[in-house]
């Protein structure tokens, strides 16, 4: 084992796999972890036999790798899943992605797509294309109609914020592009051919989600929960925490939020600290609710871009995983995006979600609702600003430039996945192991 002191702030995904990918290579570290349990987000919890993630988290794999990874970790207990993902727009739902099934939306909205599809502005240039924001894209790729009725409601919901202030750096795989002759097969008959990177997913079949952190827990060394890390001194390389105890340190990995590293790095250079303040991002509320009857509606998830409601998705627990709900009940989880220039009133947010779940028939009037849990998550995904970019990178460089390795969603500042998130804990471990 390396006698060089490593640690890692936060006990989430990213954090444990870089543990994890340390101790398998002969380094030791030490994990600290604000909650009382390890997982961040990928938490569970028992509400009166229901199985609550801490919001919605499916699993996805580009690399096969990964998948053969978090299979070996979970021992068996892992179940693919065919999506079955649907858009609820103007009182009816359609198939996932909307682009690519127009078919039984009203006659005039279906018009309207395929109008604005012939009539899209010009490719940019190459250069053009690398300043090129989220609106203007999505203008060029579908139109003004499948802009207009879902593309821009959907993302301004979700996003909280302009599209024209957005970039197109998070879009990679993300938004499903079919060809302009599969949408036009879209609008004559149903589809049902599946469109992205989320087409096939994968989750726990018993447990719910913190199966996985736990299972990478078991080999990620010393993981000592309830540590908040208050202060970081890059100087003498030692970490203070709320309790006033200090931990000293050779290499730092931090997968916490980059925009808190101003609050606590000591001496860190006012330019450098401007920089923190630029980031943006959402947060997300999720609402978990158990019902004393089963389910309906026979789909993973569905989205709503439309303004009559407040939330932008709606999932199905026990259309995931039968285990996650009691037999003959039902559960689902309600996301809704917020942020500073576009906040909710946190009083009476629960009661307004759950009228707009009765408006469209998901909740019954009056029902009663059997076990519930709240999610008040301040860091959702970061926003691609025109700032993002320049602000992160430098960060990151000024970072690292004093053994600090920023991973994860929130360390690393990226639209990640869990297998993302996986892989970054494993790349900050590798950058470590460089060091020491």
């Amino acid at each position: 084992m390396s006698r060089k002191k490593i640690l890692v702030i936060g006990a989430g995904l990213a954090g444990l796999s870089a543990a994890r990918h340390l101790e398998r290579n002969g380094i030791a570290c030490t994990v600290l972890e604000k909650e009382r349990e390890p997982g961040g987000l990928c938490r569970s919890k028992e509400v009166r036999g229901f199985t609550f993630d801490c919001d919605g988290h499916l699993l996805h794999f580009k690399h096969p790798s990964s998948f053969a990874l978090v299979n070996r970790l979970l021992k068996g207990n892992l179940k693919e899943h065919r999506r079955s993902a649907w858009v609820y727009s103007y009182g009816r739902f359609c198939r996932y992605p909307f682009q690519a099934n127009l078919y039984g939306l009203p006659p005039s909205v279906v018009k309207e797509c395929l109008l604005g599809l012939m009539e899209r502005p010009p490719a940019m240039s190459r250069r053009s294309k690398t300043q090129e924001t989220f609106l203007h894209w999505t203008l060029r790729t579908f139109g003004r109609g499948i802009a207009r009725h879902f593309m821009v409601p959907y993302n301004t919901k979700f996003w909280t914020l302009p599209l024209r202030d957005l970039t197109c750096e998070w879009l990679q795989e993300v938004v499903p592009v079919p060809s302009v002759p599969q949408i036009v097969e879209g609008t004559l008959r149903p589809s049902r051919k599946q469109y992205g990177y989320n087409a096939r997913f994968w989750y726990p079949r018993q447990g719910g989600i913190q199966q996985l952190p736990a299972a990478l827990a078991k080999d990620a060394g010393d993981i000592r929960t309830g540590c908040r890390v208050v202060g970081i001194d890059p100087r003498t390389k030692t970490v203070t925490l709320s309790s006033g105890a200090k931990e000293r340190y050779d290499c730092l990995i931090a997968t916490a939020p980059l925009p808190e590293m101003a609050g606590l790095i000591k001496g860190m250079p006012l330019k450098v600290r401007r920089l923190c303040g630029q980031l943006r991002w959402n947060s997300i509320y999720n609402i978990n609710l158990g019902l004393d009857r089963g389910n309906d509606l026979k789909a993973h998830w569905v989205y709503f871009p439309q303004k009559d409601t407040r939330f932008f998705r709606v999932g199905f627990f026990d259309n995931i995983s039968r285990t996650l709900a009691p037999e003959g009940k039902s559960a689902l989880y309600v996301e809704a995006a917020y942020s500073r220039g576009r906040p909710i009133e946190k009083k009476s947010f629960a009661r307004c979600i759950r009228k707009d779940l009765e408006k469209i028939g998901l909740l019954r009037h009056g029902e009663k609702i059997v076990a519930s849990d709240i999610n008040d998550i301040q860091y959702g995904y970061p926003i691609y600003d025109i700032r993002y970019a320049a602000a992160r990178n430098a960060l990151l460089r000024y970072l690292e430039g004093h053994t600090i390795f920023p991973a994860g969603r929130y360390g690393w500042w990226r639209y990640f996945s869990m297998e993302d998130a996986i892989l970054d804990g494993m790349r900050a471990a590798k950058a470590v192991r460089a060091h020491v």
